[in-house]
């Protein structure tokens, strides 16, 4: 099968939007004190990570260009040293997102199922070290994968590493979309709580939308990767690698979602960049100042009312 190119300017545009969203949801979770929350933090990661990977792609693209105009030579040793760091830099990524969305689903399952001991679990000094080892992590294994990449067991655990987080943030997602469900059929008949019913169950369609785009756009590189090891010469197998950009399309188009989803959702977010658009004084008035308070308070309704149901 003959090779599926993707035009250079398609990656261009990609990296550009994901670069200049990722970057406003940094900016403005510094620029707004309440979302110093370690949930936040984690956002925060995942948006460096993202702009890693669309800074990587830019001068990755950026260098094919000038290759194509013959100004550089695609085996010349500043080239490939370049190549090396812009792979390191994208291996890094890829590993950080998968560690900053399991950091995120662990955070919210301690929001719903711990949530009387939330701040004293969740302190920002903790998050600081998660998120130190999470970079450091992943600095160091961004190196070693661009090194031995073509060593299966460098592959094996790349893809195990996948695999794991994935069952990982399914499992918790799935209890906290039960929980969810149970709160909702213990208080549907309680007056004054239609609209925390109503943000319980957004919340619970929030997590499953993020969870499948997350599917949808990892799963195919890391079948990808899969393949090589279990079938390299197999034509059928050759077919499917030959749509690889298509997969780095994929990948690139999830770092463009992450901001919508975990972000934009956000109502004081949305007033923070509404604020640093217009540059606005006023703020409208929002039903979530700090999503940490708002999770634990409702949490502490469904132990409340689960409690009531079944007295010990």
């Amino acid at each position: 099968c003959k090779e599926v190119k993707i035009p250079n300017e398609i990656f261009f545009a990609i990296t550009m939007v994901s670069l200049t969203e990722n970057l406003l949801v940094v900016v403005a979770v510094i620029k707004n004190k309440n979302l110093h929350s370690p949930m936040y933090c984690f956002i925060c990661s995942l948006a460096l990570f993202n702009v890693l990977s669309s800074v990587s792609k830019a001068l990755e693209n950026t260098m094919l260009v000038f290759t194509d105009a013959g100004r550089l030579d695609s085996r010349g040793k500043f080239e490939t040293k370049t190549d090396d760091v812009m792979d390191t830099l994208l291996c890094m990524s890829f590993t950080g997102s998968i560690f900053s969305l399991s950091a995120i689903a662990v955070d919210r399952y301690i929001t719903i199922f711990h949530a009387l001991r939330y701040h004293n679990i969740m302190t920002m000094k903790r998050v600081a070290v998660i998120l130190g080892s999470i970079w450091t992590f992943c600095a160091g294994s961004g190196v070693v994968m661009i090194i031995f990449f073509r060593a299966t067991v460098i592959m094996t655990c790349f893809i195990a590493l996948f695999l794991v987080s994935l069952v990982l943030i399914l499992i918790l997602y799935v209890h906290i979309f039960q929980l969810a469900r149970t709160h909702v059929w213990k208080i549907a008949s309680l007056p004054g709580n239609r609209s925390r019913q109503k943000n319980n169950m957004k919340g619970a369609i929030t997590l499953t939308i993020l969870f499948g785009v997350f599917i949808i756009c990892w799963s195919p590189f890391f079948f990808h990767l899969l393949i090589l090891m279990v079938c390299p010469l197999n034509p059928y197998c050759e077919c499917y690698r030959s749509l690889f950009q298509v997969h780095v399309i994929l990948l690139m188009c999830n770092a463009v979602i992450d901001p919508v989803i975990y972000a934009f959702r956000s109502a004081e977010l949305r007033n923070t960049l509404r604020k640093m658009f217009f540059c606005s004084g006023t703020r409208e008035p929002v039903s979530i100042i700090c999503c940490d308070n708002q999770s634990v308070l409702s949490s502490l309704s469904i132990l409340f009312h689960l409690k009531q149901d079944n007295p010990t």
